[in-house]
């Protein structure tokens, strides 16, 4: 055994440290470099031990780090909507504010602090427009977003399924806008709910000025309408089947988009029916096709990945589309050209030419005798009679409310002309 003060007496000889403790040090010293001023870096406790850290120093990495107007509410608000965990203890700065904190989201690292005018750093604006988006995945984005509303966060975006996944945008109440994505709600449901082939997937409101359509739907509809130069088409957002809007047209319709299971055979059998057809397209993880049917109506094909939702028979909720009406010249021959290209069966309708395919979502019925085709939405609403006075409101025309089978309806016309109805469905 060696004598205690000859080993004292024994030159030092220099050590290096282990990687643990290099790798430490060097995240700590990191993170201090990275504090607002204000902070004393001296009072830091820096834990030189051999366990890894909760998140190691990666090279090429981009951290969010996120200022907000109330940091101690932030931490616990994010904890309780989006599942984050603070990681290490928050470094507060000597006037109280938040310095600096580090969250975890299920993996994903982002830093925090208060507003530091001294560093030239600012918390958004809530009431303004988003300059930075933050994409969190999460497995249940619907859950999350039930989370964010009970919470006080703001919905921009409904969860709703794209062929990319289900996404949702929603607004913390801090003024960070994040997109929620996750996989398809669909992908493990049973085939009895699975977009099949003949079901409507998208449409679109074809109309003369897109932007006086866009002030009436959004005013009696409540749509929220995504931005876009004046003319242009645009999206209305959260609807089920996803609704779009063109301006340019002379004769309003709704355009109608078809799911299909194979596309290069659908389109074939468009041309056998007496169609035309495009070429195939890329469209998100799917593609799609213009065509047009033997009586000139213009309609689209899609195919995407497997495992997407039908739309709502009757819709979602409030200004979603809950049936199509397709207006036509000759229904024998409508009924035999989408017999042949969808698969689609009818059976009678109440009305006389009136028919029904069966098992398609959105529900739609054919009429015939028209001079010329139109299709014709009827969009779900809470209240009739509230919707109405509404059309009415924004420069359009509209029945008196009528009892049906299925609730209460009553046919409108926009302050262009465009041949729509209103259902209040039981």
């Amino acid at each position: 055994m060696t004598e205690p003060l000859a080993a004292l007496a024994a030159p030092v000889v220099p050590v290096d440290p282990g990687p643990g403790v290099a790798d430490r040090l060097r995240s700590r010293l990191e993170h201090a470099l990275s504090l607002p001023e204000g902070v004393d870096v001296t009072t830091l406790e820096f834990d030189l031990g051999l366990e890894t850290p909760p998140h190691p120093t990666a090279r090429n990495r981009v951290v969010p780090y996120l200022c907000v107007a109330g940091a101690r509410d932030a931490l616990a608000w994010y904890a309780e909507a989006l599942g984050a965990s603070v990681v290490g203890e928050p470094i507060l700065m000597p006037d109280g504010r938040l310095g600096h904190a580090e969250l975890d989201l299920g993996g994903a690292v982002v830093f925090l602090s208060d507003e530091s005018p001294e560093s030239h750093v600012a918390a958004p604006d809530p009431a303004a427009d988003a300059t930075v988006s933050l994409v969190l995945e999460l497995a249940d984005v619907d859950a999350a977003v039930e989370r964010v509303a009970a919470a006080g966060g703001r919905v921009e975006r409904p969860a709703v399924d794209h062929p990319y996944g289900r996404n949702a945008v929603v607004r913390d109440p801090f003024g960070h806008r994040w997109m929620l994505s996750g996989p398809v709600a669909g992908a493990g449901a049973p085939a009895t709910d699975r977009l099949r082939q003949g079901d409507v997937v998208y449409v679109s409101l074809w109309v003369t000025d897109a932007d006086r359509a866009a002030d009436f739907f959004g005013s009696v509809l409540g749509w929220s309408i995504e931005a876009a130069p004046p003319g242009w088409a645009r999206q209305i957002e959260g609807r089920d089947p996803h609704h779009g809007l063109m301006g340019g047209h002379s004769r309003p319709t709704l355009f109608l988009c078809f799911a299909v299971d194979d596309l290069p055979a659908a389109l074939d059998r468009v041309r056998a029916a007496g169609g035309s057809a495009g070429e195939p397209e890329p469209k998100g993880d799917g593609q799609v096709a213009d065509c047009v049917d033997d009586q000139g109506c213009p309609f689209a094909l899609y195919q995407g990945p497997p495992g997407a939702l039908r739309p709502p028979r009757n819709g979602g909720g409030a200004g979603d589309v809950c049936y199509i009406t397709m207006q036509v010249v000759d229904s024998a021959r409508t009924r035999a050209f989408y017999g042949a290209v969808l698969g689609w069966t009818f059976e009678p309708g109440r009305v006389d030419d009136g028919w029904g395919p069966r098992d398609v979502a959105p529900m739609v019925g054919l009429h015939g005798g028209h001079d010329e085709t139109t299709i014709v939405p009827m969009y779900r609403v809470d209240d009739a009679a509230a919707a109405v006075a509404r059309v009415r409101a924004a420069g359009g025309t509209a029945t008196d409310p009528e009892r049906q089978p299925y609730g209460v309806s009553a046919e409108c016309t926009d302050d262009q002309g465009t041949h729509f109805y209103l259902g209040q469905l039981e």
